[in-house]
């Protein structure tokens, strides 16, 4: 039996525990539960689901300190904030779909006159295969899983090899509720895995990771001509106009940034600042970072904990590397933590960044903050749409009416000015170019894990 290691990426990579390698026959087993039990989901009504996913949502809820401790230990994400982005935002996901998915999946009159009626239903896909990664491990689940559970269809889900052991736990609680059988669905392996699961009798993939893999999902998804939503990461462009204070903007650029260590699918990624107010921004920024505690991710006043794994250690310093070799400043960081065992990387913050460099024209998962100056409108977003990504965006002016302008121009799938938050349940999240396609949360991610059946009547 093949078995997958957890390992503390704070603790020297010590192991923590380990489950066992789902087998593709086990992969099987697990889609013709979910097969099985779906016509019965789909048919209890949206009613009767809600109440029973309430009831996991309690479950979930009683245990959240034990979820968000494992978590903490698995992936490095500083215990205070994974409380509040991980476990709190999950939570509150969770409850916003139960509250929301009746009135969302109403069905919906088109047309209607005095001999004819015209209705939308939002009927169940059926059989979802689920893939995830590991930096928000709890919000990632109730992002996916809840939203194809409430509108019926059934769930097959792995979760990243880098947070079995909190994959595991999510299961073990769920399967104490009431939960029908076969409903809820979980296998564990790497990618051999994942691309076994979507190789079978499914309906629908729900996917989010890197572009390379997620083009092997397309491609399985494509070959069975099943429906794929898919979100592929991001590299966030952030333009600061001259007119606004960079003092006040200056912390928000940092959360933006450097929350759970810069491991953030839509995080500002790359920091585009008007050159009369380069210096000033890169100072205040530089000043933030530098207060900072670099630490165990179970202390309380931890602020930057480790990142998920070596090999997310080994890439940050190979891009970083790259950057200053072709000429790039370090304004604060630029290196590993050396008196800590572990993932650790300090905060960094790099100038006189150029397009050729790794830090601009690749994903940084990590705490890495490349800025770049620039003199004009057109310059700024030619800077800001010079990448493959496109999934956030960030525009600060006190000009709303120029903000509003750079943000039609902006690549992206959402863009937030002047630090408003998009990322809310309400919303659709989401990218386009090589972010990927589909939308989840709000209407518009229910509505996407559905099929619209459109029926027409006489009155």
């Amino acid at each position: 039996m093949l078995t997958l290691t957890s390992y503390d990426p704070a603790k020297n990579f010590l192991p923590i525990g380990d489950v066992a390698v789902s087998t593709d026959e086990e992969i099987i087993e697990k889609v013709v539960l979910a097969r099985n039990a779906q016509k019965e989901w789909r048919n209890i009504g949206i009613e009767r689901r809600i109440e029973l996913l309430r009831e996991v949502y309690n479950a979930l809820f009683e245990r959240k300190e034990e979820i968000g401790t494992i978590a903490t230990r698995e992936m490095g994400f500083p215990k205070k904030q994974q409380s509040d982005f991980d476990l709190g935002d999950g939570f509150n996901y969770f409850n916003w779909y139960l509250d929301n998915a009746k009135k969302i999946l109403t069905p919906e009159v088109t047309f209607e006159s005095e001999v004819e009626l015209h209705t939308v239903f939002y009927e169940p896909i059926g059989v979802a295969a689920i893939i995830q990664p590991w930096n928000f491990p709890f919000c990632q689940w109730s992002w996916s899983v809840v939203p194809n559970l409430v509108v019926g269809n059934t769930v097959v889900f792995k979760h990243s090899e880098e947070c079995p052991l909190t994959g595991k736990l999510i299961e073990e609680i769920i399967q104490s509720t009431n939960l029908p059988k076969g409903v809820f669905n979980e296998v564990y392996g790497g990618a051999e895995v994942g691309q076994s699961l979507v190789e079978q009798d499914i309906n629908l993939v729900c996917f989010t990771g890197s572009v390379k893999s997620g083009q092997k999902v397309y491609e399985a998804a494509s070959r069975k001509f099943v429906k794929a939503i898919l979100e592929l990461g991001g590299s966030a462009p952030c333009i600061v106009c001259e007119d606004v204070d960079m003092d006040e903007i200056a912390p928000i650029i940092y959360v933006q940034r450097f929350t759970n260590n810069g491991q953030i699918c839509d995080g500002l990624k790359r920091l585009i600042v008007h050159e009369s107010r380069f210096d000033e921004l890169v100072r205040a920024i530089k000043d933030i970072i530098e207060e900072k505690k670099v630490g165990d991710p179970l202390l309380e006043e931890t602020e930057f904990g480790p990142l998920s794994a070596k090999r997310q250690l080994d890439l940050l310093n190979e891009q970083v590397e790259d950057a200053v070799m072709k000429g790039a400043t370090v304004i604060t960081g630029g290196k590993r933590v050396e008196n800590l065992d572990g993932a650790y990387y300090y905060p960094t913050l790099l100038t006189n960044v150029t397009p050729n460099m790794r830090v601009w024209n690749e994903e940084v998962f990590g705490p890495v903050l490349p800025v770049m100056s620039y003199k004009t409108e057109e310059e700024a977003l030619s800077n800001a749409n010079d990448t493959s990504f496109g999934l956030g965006g960030y525009i600060y002016s006190r000009d709303i009416e120029r903000a509003e302008r750079i943000a039609s121009k902006l690549e992206t799938g959402m863009v937030s000015i002047n630090g408003i938050n998009y990322v809310c349940p309400f919303n659709p999240f989401g990218g386009v170019k090589s972010s990927g396609f589909g939308r989840e949360h709000g209407k518009f991610g229910l509505h996407d894990l559905t099929q619209l059946k459109l029926v027409v009547r006489n009155k």
